[in-house]
């Protein structure tokens, strides 16, 4: 696993308590994102280095979660019907942000739009849709801090998945050992991804999209 991994109460020491932040694992130019599928789709997707296959579509919204936990919560650590094996991608932070910033608020909200026509017109022209979800600690309780997840549809969601994946990784197994630690109360022992605050290099996109300071 090319992931870098820390202790969970290490990554607490780093996170913010509130706010609607963007925590994902990350080297200088690259970013992580996490899916869920069922074997078929994951084997296909880890064994090819691309989203596709007989059983998956690209006529349907897919969801990519830059935030572990909030991935562990959203699968039940891999425990889920159909989406027993999760995968993390690499992707170029620079095609990251272009995602990003096609993307709009699921929800209308006066702070990012001037009013409900101009955010309905967005909605239904632009491929990606954004939500700022409450974060969720290990064993799945809301925390403040809310987490960014993005639907993805279209040429976008065709372009993510068959051109920007730099590398996918099944990480189900490490996910099933962290899951064995949980179940047996060893929180101190808890490893997860190292993730930490991102931010576009684009101010005026980090304010449209909702990124908190």
């Amino acid at each position: 696993m090319n992931i870098i991994t820390e202790f969970y109460k290490q990554g607490l020491e780093h996170w913010p308590k509130t706010g609607q932040h963007i925590l994902a694992h990350q080297t200088d130019d690259e970013i992580v994102v996490y899916q869920a599928y069922k074997k078929s789709i994951a084997s296909f997707a880890a064994e090819n280095q691309f989203l596709g296959g007989n059983e998956y579509s690209y006529n349907r919204m897919s969801w990519i979660k830059p935030n572990f936990l909030w991935m562990m919560y959203r699968c039940g650590w891999a425990e889920k019907e159909n989406q027993e094996r999760v995968l993390a991608l690499w992707i170029k932070k620079k095609d990251f942000e272009s995602v990003l910033n096609e993307a709009v608020i699921s929800s209308f909200n006066l702070l990012y739009h001037n009013n409900h026509g101009q955010w309905r017109a967005e909605l239904d022209q632009k491929e990606v849709r954004l939500q700022w979800d409450p974060d969720h600690d290990p064993y799945g309780h809301k925390q403040e801090r809310r987490a960014i997840q993005l639907g993805l549809k279209g040429e976008i969601l065709e372009n993510f998945g068959k051109k920007q994946i730099i590398r996918i990784e099944d990480i189900t197994d490490f996910v099933k050992q962290q899951k064995s630690l949980l179940d047996n109360g060893d929180l101190d022992e808890l490893q997860v991804p190292a993730e930490r605050i991102y931010r576009t290099t684009d101010e005026a996109l980090n304010k449209r999209v909702g990124m908190d300071c």
